[in-house]
């Protein structure tokens, strides 16, 4: 039975005159006698809410009642809303609307309650559910863009975004959240069409121009995109991320000091912007401030504790510290295992790889820098001479873009993948289902490496080698691949891989074709010996300068070239100049400076200066190639020994100085004599190609070798 309709007018009249406390007090007197009337619980529940009570039982009972009435749903949705649970809300609405499909009050709630749902972990079912009863909502398929994207599933997020776009041609948001997307999936130029298109239905965009600044910045294109952050700061002059996009492309264009204040400016912004702080670090690292750069990164993580990028960026730091022990800098090396990697252990799956030791292995090769970058140098003589029989090559390759070099690439592999956009979860599943026996980091901590992906363990036999010359510090990689030079006995305790010797030298160098020919000796023709050393300013600390002052104090009249990209700077050169004018040295025996390519600038140094206790790298082999002998310190293994590799490697150890006395004696006594000079200038092209450092066939081999090995060593277990 229902009450009469004389007893629901007198309630609706106490409704409408506000009157909650009366109305619920007839309500219940009502329900007494209809104790299972769906309209008198609804309108208890009605009388509830009005008076901010729990109006969820009343509301609940009236939609058990009325199934089929459209507001008891739409009534109780409202109530599950205001008690913070939109997912059942949500059932609610749908469930009023699959009554009244036009039902406007729970469609303009329903989309109103969208947003808050996106950060749920159901959110994404959720949105499938709704747009199967507002499939016409652009709003619905733009937040659900962002929920796939949020969970890394770029490419459907496109879908959704353009779904959007398709209902709704001006709707700016999903203009710009698709041009976020395709800019993650490294489709900068896409993301700038985007941008485009965003800009044009609304001109003075700020946040809209700083993301046109990064696709623009990630194809190279800096100085454009100075330009749109600069129109976004005049729109939004408070806009921390527009600060730290301008810092990025400012540090990029060798813009010390501006980077540095730009990141600054983000940081007064807002202080606890943990992204700021690791670029800020960035920039103080390029500069050669290394402690200033450490605390800035410590910051980020403080943070940001899970911040890989800035874990990664200071484990590179610590590498150059020209005072801190190896044992020291391994300590951060194994926090970075605990907090970021050894987590993934319980999603570690058995290999089910073949264990003939007989058939042909897959060797996967993991990168960013499969492009125009030094480590060419060295790892397309690898790739070159694989042999096709022994090894199945696949390149995994972080590229935004590609070009000449990344095509060469193509064709010593037989199977590329970009992995651009992918997750590392989903590149370890990727890699797992390519059946790969042997994986190979070659970048370690560097920039856009994949380093994270090995702590899936996607491989049975993985490794790390070339592009970082250090410990990756993930215990979930199993070798480092180095030789005996660089990684002495002894030095077990400070990787957290095996080291696997090769026979020194661990690497084979193949020149660049436009070096041309060494040249006379500079000394013959100045009548002055000229060190040199093209290294980033990161490398040279308070014992480097010390130590090359003492040289040039014992040789007369000798002048010190250093020559680097982070020299372009006129304001870096200087600061360099005036440490060494602090140790007594004149500005004018100095020449800092940056020219690309370095050929001539190396055919004008006598003698080459090794940088301590980090090594410099690719530079020492083209010294060599050009030569140009040099001295270098061996220090901590394995990034303060790839000098010692590399002399051991060419026949010449020594050069080698075991003591920073001994690197001054050395290298004094290499500058009086000029004639032997003059002969490793004429001879020193030949001895380094009949030597194993340019035996690129003879390196395969060995590389290979090793290889087998390691997977006999797992298929055996």
């Amino acid at each position: 039975m229902e009450p009469s309709p004389n007893e629901i007018d007198a309630l609706v009249a106490l409704y409408s005159a506000g009157r909650y406390p009366e109305m619920e007090k007839r309500t219940r007197e009502l329900l007494v006698r209809y104790p299972a009337s769906g309209v008198t619980w609804k309108i208890l529940g009605v009388a509830l809410h009005g008076q901010g009570l729990n109006a969820y039982p009343a509301l609940s009972k009236a939609a058990e009642y009325l199934p089929d009435d459209v507001e008891s749903h739409y009534n109780l949705g409202v109530a599950l809303e205001a008690m913070g649970r939109p997912e059942e809300a949500v059932a609610s609405y749908l469930t009023a609307l699959r009554i009244d499909p036009r039902h406007a009050p729970t469609r303009n709630n329903l989309t109103g309650l969208l947003p808050e749902l996106e950060p749920l972990p159901g959110a994404i079912a959720l949105y499938h559910r709704i747009a199967q009863q507002l499939p016409d909502e652009a709003v619905l398929h733009n937040l659900l863009g962002l929920a796939l994207q949020n969970r890394g599933q770029l490419e459907a997020a496109l879908a959704s975004y353009r779904q959007a776009l398709k209902l709704k041609p001006d709707y700016l948001g999903a203009r710009s959240n698709l041009g976020n997307a395709q800019l993650s999936l490294g489709l900068a130029a896409d993301a700038i069409d985007s941008y485009g298109a965003a800009l044009e239905i609304d001109p003075g965009h700020a946040g809209v121009l700083s993301n046109l600044g990064k696709a623009l910045a990630y194809l190279g294109r800096h100085r454009d995109a100075l330009e749109c952050y600069g129109r976004s700061l005049t729109i939004e002059p408070n806009a921390a991320p527009a600060w730290l996009n301008l810092g990025e492309s400012q540090r990029n264009l060798q813009q010390y000091d501006e980077a540095q204040a730009s990141c600054r400016r983000a940081l007064e912004i807002k202080p606890d912007y943990a992204e700021a702080h690791n670029n800020l670090g960035s920039v103080l690292l390029d500069m050669g401030e290394i402690d200033q750069a450490l605390a800035s990164l410590r910051r980020a993580i403080e943070l940001k504790p899970d911040y890989k990028e800035a874990y990664g960026n200071m484990l590179f730091a610590l590498n150059y510290h020209a005072d801190k022990s190896a044992e020291e800098i391994f300590a951060a090396y194994r926090e970075y295992d605990e907090r970021l990697c050894r987590s993934q252990r319980s999603s570690w799956l058995p290999h089910d790889n073949s264990r003939n030791l007989e058939r042909r292995l897959k060797v996967g090769y993991v990168s960013p820098d499969f492009r125009h970058h030094s480590a060419r140098h060295f790892l397309e003589p690898l790739l070159a001479n694989h042999d096709r029989d022994r090894v199945e090559v696949f390149a995994y390759a972080e590229l935004a873009q590609e070009d000449d070099v990344s095509r060469r690439y193509r064709t010593c592999v037989e199977h590329w993948t970009n992995t651009q956009g992918l997750s590392d979860e989903q590149l370890a599943r990727r890699i797992r289902a390519d059946g790969i026996d042997i994986l190979v980091d070659l970048a370690g901590h560097t920039y856009k490496s994949r380093l994270q992906v090995f702590a899936f363990k996607p491989a049975p036999v993985s490794i790390t080698w070339l592009g970082y010359g250090c410990t990756s510090g993930l215990s979930a990689i199993d070798y480092l691949l180095t030789d005996e030079a660089s990684a002495p006995p002894g030095s077990e305790h400070l990787f957290a891989e095996r080291p696997w010797r090769l026979a020194t030298p661990q690497y084979a160098y193949r020149p660049a074709p436009d070096m041309g020919e060494p040249g006379p000796l500079p000394a013959q023709e100045s009548g002055h010996v000229s060190f040199g050393t093209l290294t980033r300013a990161v490398r040279i600390n308070h014992r480097t300068i010390a130590v090359w002052s003492e040289i040039l104090k014992q040789v007369k009249g000798a002048r010190l070239v250093i020559n680097s990209g982070n020299y372009r700077d006129p304001a870096i050169q200087d600061r360099l100049s005036q440490r060494f004018v602090a140790h007594g040295i004149e500005r004018e025996r100095l020449a800092i400076g940056y020219q690309s390519p370095p050929w001539d600038v190396l055919r004008g140094i006598d003698i080459g200066l090794d940088c301590f206790p980090h090594n410099s790298g690719t530079t020492l082999f083209e010294s060599l190639y050009l030569g140009v002998p040099f001295i270098s310190l061996a220090g901590r293994p394995s990034v303060g020994r790839l000098a010692s590799s590399i002399l051991e490697g060419l026949g010449h150890p020594e050069w080698i100085a075991r003591s920073e006395a001994e690197y001054v004696v050395k290298a004094v006594a290499l500058a009086r004599d000029v004639d032997k000079l003059a002969g490793y200038r004429a001879g020193l092209r030949n001895e380094m190609q009949a030597s194993p450092l340019m035996d690129e066939a003879g390196l395969a081999r060995r590389v290979e070798a090793a290889y087998r090995q390691m997977f006999e060593i797992w298929a055996q277990r």
